[in-house]
């Protein structure tokens, strides 16, 4: 296991043009994703009140910066207050003298215009691997639809009466229970990670099936691995997302930037995408649609630098949605995932989770009733699968052949360095290349 790890790191840090193994040890702290949520749609505004959202980090540092979403809003949504704190324990409790606020061009409160992102000033709190963030955010008016995310699977708080809330340490005020995600979508942390992954899909990777509160989704179980090795992880997923068409939340190629590219120090992506379109409506039973669809993702992501491991499409019979035809489709688009040569690397979750003694089925172990998603222990699986496709990838003869010198455009968002603009409402900074990158 401990060679696994060690390889694992070696084929990770050799996922850039021009990078070896000789650049295993940062030069300097930079600005890594450690936590995200993607915007699967919007919720009715709350006025007045104070968010407290609790986030898992994958990897720490010494200084977090909080992005936030009017991605899906109508009108301008306006910030009066936005918060970070370590979370005590559970509930809505912050760690005593760990409180900070959170600034926007030196300034408290921020302005997103619809449909655009923002990103915060550089923070300046120390916060460990796999701690718990409280993300308090008050809105002082009804800005109209909230960018949120629905499938959190974590319990996060509310306070009604929220001025001057988000500054409380004590969570009393925090009465009322949510389990989604308003507006925070991601927090980057600044350090010495070697940087991301970014888990993009639909509900399998979201986590629906596994444990609320316990994150156990398979990106948290895979961050596990891998945060001893200074990588994080990030989680793109949306219960109900598509990738040849919207459906929760926009198609995963419409949001492909947003959700993963653009995110800070993103060197890997692991797709899970399709079983809905599969199983949707209108049903789309075009093999080569999806393929089309997964070369363009990966040629997206190869011309930002970064490598993509597809993952095969897991067993649905017994689903209420299933179909004969269905499963035909995802046999043949499994076929191209395994043998078409568009990935960088193959996890075949397929063959992970299926039940021997039916392989249209997902074994009953795995199964947490619904016959499509995975329970704790699917999960786990899963996360293996992805973890040993990483670590067994030649990254390092890839990058080699020239095949996927495709350089980091130098408008990417990502760390900011001197000489790189501070990014305002809508607009995320401009990537640092290390110069250990560069050809």
């Amino acid at each position: 296991m401990a060679k696994v790890g060690r390889v694992l790191v070696v084929l990770l840090l050799g996922m850039l043009p021009g990078t070896t193994t000789a650049v295993a040890e940062p030069a300097s702290a930079r600005w890594t994703g450690s936590w995200e949520t993607a915007p699967s749609g919007t919720a009715p505004a709350l006025p007045g009140a104070a968010v407290r959202n609790v986030v898992h980090l994958s990897v720490g540092g010494t200084a977090v910066r909080v992005r936030l979403g009017n991605r899906l809003g109508t009108a301008s949504l306006s910030l009066g207050a936005v918060t970070v704190a370590l979370r005590r324990a559970a509930g809505p409790d912050a760690v005593p003298g760990t409180l900070r606020t959170v600034t926007f061009h030196g300034a408290p409160t921020v302005t997103v215009p619809p449909g655009q992102d923002t990103v915060s000033d550089p923070v300046p709190l120390p916060v460990p691997a796999a701690a718990d963030l409280l993300v308090t955010v008050y809105t002082p008016g009804d800005s109209g639809p909230a960018t949120y995310h629905h499938t959190a699977l974590q319990t996060s708080y509310v306070a009604l009466a929220g001025e001057g809330r988000a500054a409380d340490e004590d969570g009393a005020a925090y009465t009322k229970r949510i389990s989604r995600w308003y507006y925070v979508t991601g927090v980057d942390v600044r350090g010495h990670a070697r940087g991301s992954v970014v888990a993009f899909g639909d509900s399998l990777t979201d986590g629906n099936g596994s444990t609320p509160d316990a994150n156990h989704r398979w990106p948290d179980r895979l961050a596990e691995h891998l945060s001893a090795h200074r990588l994080g992880v990030l989680n793109a997923g949306i219960a109900g997302n598509r990738l040849l068409r919207d459906g929760s939340g926009p198609s995963a190629l419409v949001r492909l930037d947003a959700d993963a590219l653009d995110r800070a120090g993103v060197r890997a992506l692991v797709v899970l995408e399709g079983i809905n379109d599969i199983k949707g409506t209108p049903e789309a039973n075009d093999a080569a649609a999806y393929a089309d669809a997964y070369r363009t993702l990966v040629a997206r992501a190869h011309a930002r630098g970064i490598r993509v491991v597809g993952v095969t499409l897991t067993p649905y019979r017994g689903y209420p949605a299933y179909t004969d035809v269905g499963e035909a489709v995802r046999q043949r688009v499994n076929a191209f995932i395994r043998g078409g040569g568009t990935f960088d690397a193959v996890a075949d979750a397929d063959a992970a989770v299926r039940d021997p003694a039916d392989p249209t089925r997902i074994l009953p172990g795995y199964d947490p009733g619904d016959h499509l998603h995975f329970n704790d222990a699917g999960m786990t699986a899963v996360a293996e699968t992805v973890r040993l496709a990483l670590a067994r990838a030649p990254w390092a003869d890839f990058a080699r052949s020239g095949h996927a010198d495709h350089g980091r455009p130098s408008s990417a968002p990502g760390p900011r360095t001197a000489g790189i603009p501070r990014p305002g409402p809508g607009r995320v900074a401009p990537a640092a290349v290390p110069r250990s990158w560069r050809r």
